[in-house]
């Protein structure tokens, strides 16, 4: 079977295998996890922030980022079709008590001046505006690209207005490789960041969560209130480490991939592309083929495919690096013998 519906289904590899045997271990509620300290500084210094926590996934990342950025009664902005919006079951009301005000954006940048529209102003009937969120690549615009020129925009308008802004980066990497920018380019303009070590970084486990000293130091109590704290983690912060340090230039060969699928769904009779495919992602519309995007992958998985549903006729389809490029050839071959 190849698996196209997620880069969250890839497997360690050996060296992370090993690295997982091999790590050296230790407490990591009293900071005595050797593995998770070197980590989270290598984390930190790649990112360009001053620190960084290891968590056990995105969703946890960014509630920890919320909980710590804000207080039960205010309003974070963040963009209509965003992760923490759409995909993290309401967390941010459940768990912060937090209401949101979605903003929708283009290819997933939100629009500068509408952001600055709905930040509220002060007044005893409105919530207080206490944390903008980014979401770069964007899931649901197609692993869109939200460029640091738009980043750095509505992080110009946080620090106007007295606001945070944290940035969703679970496939930030892919940004990177994809644009051939610098990771600072865009992490300089946010105050927190999330970076998901368990997607096309390959990762069994781990994002990682960075930010200010002061910020972390309260972030890391928000983990142990949600459950996070773990003891002998670096068994699999190891296996993170490798990720993060051998797995992130790869990403361009995935992008590849989803470039060489993009013109094999373009050429199906049927078939529409709806997104720009900047990184891994591809979107693909089927009513034209008077099918249900249920009955599509239905017919793909007789003939050995996996992909998921992204609406009532659209179909997701990403690469990742356990998917070869032999196999994409052997994907588009079925395509294009399609009835």
């Amino acid at each position: 079977m190849i698996d196209l519906r997620s880069d969250t289904v890839t497997k360690p590899t050996e060296e992370m295998r090993r690295a997982a045997f091999e790590a050296e271990v230790g407490d990591d509620v009293y900071g005595e996890d050797p593995t998770v300290i070197k980590l989270e500084r290598e984390a930190a210094t790649i990112l360009g922030k001053e620190a960084a926590l290891f968590v056990t996934s995105g969703t946890q990342g960014n509630q920890v980022a919320v909980l710590t950025h804000t207080r039960p009664g205010n309003e974070i902005l963040l963009e209509a079709n965003s992760h923490i919006f759409y995909y993290e079951s309401g967390a941010v009301a459940a768990l912060a008590g937090v209401q949101t005000r979605t903003i929708q954006g283009i290819n997933g940048e939100m629009d500068p001046i509408e952001v600055e529209a709905a930040i509220r102003t002060e007044d005893q009937h409105f919530p207080e505006t206490g944390l903008i969120c980014l979401e770069n690549t964007h899931n649901r615009a197609g692993g869109a690209i939200v460029s640091p020129e738009n980043m750095k925009a509505i992080y110009t308008l946080g620090k106007k207005h007295s606001i945070p802004v944290h940035i969703d980066g679970a496939r930030l990497f892919n940004a990177v490789y994809a644009s051939g920018r610098d990771i600072r380019e865009f992490t300089d303009h946010c105050d927190t960041v999330q970076i998901c070590l368990s997607k096309g970084l390959g990762a069994p486990i781990g994002s990682i969560i960075a930010g200010d000293h002061t910020f972390i130091n309260r972030a890391r109590k928000w983990r142990k209130r949600l459950g996070g704290g773990l003891r002998q983690v670096g068994l699999v912060a190891a296996p993170g480490l490798v990720a993060l340090t051998t797995m992130r230039e790869r990403l361009v060969e995935d992008h590849e991939k989803a470039i060489v699928l993009k013109e094999t769904l373009q050429a199906c009779k049927g078939i529409e592309v709806i997104n720009q495919v900047d990184t891994n992602i591809v979107v693909a519309d089927v009513k034209g083929r008077g099918e249900t995007a249920d009955q599509f992958i239905d017919e793909l998985k007789e003939k050995g495919i996996q992909a998921v549903t992204f609406g009532p006729t659209l179909v997701r389809f990403t690469t990742h690096y356990d998917v070869t490029m032999e196999e994409i050839n052997k994907v588009s071959e079925i395509l294009r013998n399609l009835s």
